[in-house]
């Protein structure tokens, strides 16, 4: 763990002038202020730097918009996108009136969910480990107006342009549809680039494992990281996603972790490894189905059981319900398995060893802010354990080889954001009684999203029913 002292010894030694605070917003996209050095000093790690709060989004009205940005020092790297040496932090926010954590900064709601796990007595750490896939497209527009509305998205890959002359001769190798994992140059064209935004990655103090060309055709692909405390990969996840999307600029690309950029090829998930540990030791690991114990199907039980409030947090757009439909390897049956894919929870082979026992839960998707996201799955897996809820029978079928009958037995994800944001309203108690979620925070994320997503959704008509409708 790096102290004050450390970073203010870092800025002098390398000489470094600017350093640039980042933190996230209530919707969950890194917001930045830089700072001259001589505006940091240790108190800057413990009252923070002030600055006006009233334009982000979903946070304070303009008559007490003062705040503060507190450094963590555990947080600082040289940032590799900056022309000028910049020494770049992660911030939580403060109210400098009371002193207190700010209940709608979402990074201080992840720390909450940490200090509810310990006073609960389950255990001491929780170990996340998302693994978020994304496009890579060499060119995006859209608009939407009054009289018009559309989106085009190109990639030199994609297999609808496997008859377009304006590449100086097609050299064909475009991947086919659903067919996109792990081919080998020339069909992947993007190895170099991948492999400098892991390597960048790893300058920004992020841990590497590996990176790979995903299932989709038109430059679907994933980076692998390594699990870590929840709070720290929720940081690490903001790093990859910054990385990602600025080495892609050097390269004339651009980046989305939209779930479902392109119709009818796989979207876009971020699946999300999980476990509880105490005194250094794992819990999940037993002689239960797939090496679990009753604590990890305790915890699987109250994911399950939370899970149709649960994807307000972790699929929380309306472009986040095109990829959770089946077909797809979409996880949208609401059970567990040790290999199915469609199980929306799965218990990866990781052999004998009991530090290497996990679920996974598959459904997230990487528009989530990651620190709401995996707080919220925490208190869900929490709510399983204190009340020993029993997940039921793992689903170990081919869930095409179903009947309907038998089909409809298993529940599914909710099919809209409006329909999970209904049973966010209904279901949210797991979130609120250790006191991590405020009821104010709910209320108010339900709100943005109806007001700023759903409603505006429902005013617009979409391109598509043209071809539907339009000579009724």
């Amino acid at each position: 763990m790096a102290t004050p002292q450390e970073v203010l010894g870092l800025i002098k030694e390398k000489g470094i002038k600017l350093i640039d605070l980042k933190f996230i917003d209530l919707p969950g996209i890194w917001q930045h202020l830089t700072v001259y050095e001589n505006q940091i000093d240790e108190s800057s790690f413990t009252e923070g730097v002030a600055f006006d709060g009233s334009s982000i989004r979903g946070w304070k009205a303009i008559n007490e918009s003062d705040m503060s940005m507190v450094l963590d020092p555990d947080t600082a790297w040289i940032d590799p996108f900056m022309k000028e040496p910049t020494l770049s932090v992660i911030c939580s926010i403060k109210e400098p009136r009371t002193g207190e954590p700010y209940s709608r900064c979402p990074r201080v709601i992840a720390q909450k969910a940490i200090d509810y796990l310990q006073a609960s007595g389950i255990g001491d750490t929780a170990f996340f480990g998302p693994e978020a896939e994304f496009f890579i497209f060499d060119d995006v527009r859209f608009d939407q107006n009054q009289h018009e509305g559309y989106y085009y998205v190109d990639s030199i890959e994609g297999r609808w342009n496997s008859g377009r002359k304006e590449e100086g001769g097609n050299l064909g190798y475009k991947p086919r549809y659903k067919e996109g994992y792990f081919p080998v140059a020339p069909t992947d064209t993007s190895q170099d680039m991948r492999s400098e935004m892991l390597l960048t990655m790893a300058e920004c103090g992020v841990p590497i494992e590996k990176h790979h060309h995903e299932v989709a055709t038109g430059g679907q692909c994933e980076l692998g990281i390594r699990f870590d405390t929840l709070v720290k990969s929720a940081d690490n996840l903001m790093i990859y996603k910054y990385c990602i999307k600025n080495v892609a600029r050097k390269y004339g690309q651009t980046v989305t972790f939209m779930p479902k950029p392109v119709f009818n090829d796989n979207g876009s998930g971020m699946h999300t490894h999980q476990s509880i540990w105490s005194g250094g030791q794992p819990l999940f690991a037993g002689d239960k189905y797939a090496g679990l114990s009753d604590m990890g199907l305790w915890y699987i039980g109250g994911i399950l059981k939370h899970a149709p409030a649960l994807l307000a947090f972790t699929n929380p757009t309306t472009n986040s319900y095109k990829r959770l439909v089946p077909g797809f390897e979409a996880p949208v049956n609401l059970a567990y398995s040790q290999g199915n894919r469609s199980a929306s929870v799965r218990i990866p082979l990781s052999g004998d060893n009991p530090k290497a026992k996990r679920l996974e839960f598959r459904c997230p998707d990487a528009t989530s802010n990651p620190y709401l996201a995996f707080a919220a799955m925490l208190c869900a897996g929490i709510d399983g354990i204190k009340n020993q809820i029993d997940p039921g029978e793992p689903l170990d079928v081919d869930i095409y080889d179903l009947s309907p009958e038998e089909l409809a037995k298993i529940p599914s994800t909710p099919g809209s954001l409006e329909d999970a944001l209904e049973c966010l309203e209904k279901d949210h108690d797991f979130l609120t009684v250790g006191g991590v979620f405020t009821e104010d925070l709910i209320n108010t994320w339900i709100q943005y999203k109806l007001d700023n997503e759903v409603n505006p959704m429902r005013l617009r008509p979409h391109p598509y029913e043209f071809a539907l409708y339009y000579d009724c």
